[in-house]
C-alpha cells in the first residue's frame, strides 16, 4: 500500500492527516487555512507531492441519519475541485462525529487535523471491503 492523504474540509480550516506507507498509522499534519482558495489548493497539491500520496480522502459530513445537508454538498464540491487538479484519485469518506471525537480525545495536533486522522483511520480500516 502507499500513502493516503485525508482532509477534513472546512471553509476556514481544513484538517489534514497522512498515512504511513503500510496503511497502518494516521498522523495529523498542520491544518490548511482556506483550503478552497487557490493558495489552499496549491498547498494540498504540494502535500500530495511531498508525501507521495497516491490517494486523497475527503470527509463527507453526513447527518446522524445518513442524509446529506449543505455541508456535505460543500465537501462534494471541494472533492470535485481537487479531482480536477490532483494527479491521484479523490474519494469521499463518511465522517460522522469525527470532529466531536477529536475534541473528546484531545491530543497535541489541532482538532481539525485530529478529525482528519480519524477519517483516515476509518478509511484505512475499510480498505479491501466493499463500500
Amino acid at each position: 500500500m502507499s500513502r493516503v492523504l485525508a482532509l477534513d474540509y472546512g471553509e476556514a480550516r481544513c484538517g489534514a492527516a497522512i498515512s504511513d506507507p503500510s496503511g497502518t498509522l494516521a498522523t495529523p499534519l498542520a491544518a490548511i487555512e482556506r483550503a478552497g482558495t487557490r493558495r489552499g489548493l496549491e498547498r494540498i497539491a504540494r502535500l500530495v507531492e511531498e508525501w507521495d500520496a497516491t490517494r486523497v480522502v475527503v470527509g463527507l459530513p453526513l447527518t446522524l441519519s445518513g442524509e446529506e445537508g449543505a455541508q456535505a454538498a460543500e465537501a462534494r464540491r471541494f472533492a470535485r475541485r481537487l479531482s480536477e487538479i490532483l494527479p491521484v484519485p479523490v474519494e469521499l469518506q463518511d465522517e460522522r462525529l469525527s470532529t466531536r471525537e477529536a475534541e473528546r480525545t484531545g491530543g497535541r495536533a489541532d482538532t481539525d487535523s485530529r478529525a482528519a486522522a480519524l477519517i483516515l483511520e476509518s478509511f484505512l480500516a475499510g480498505m479491501g471491503r466493499p463500500r
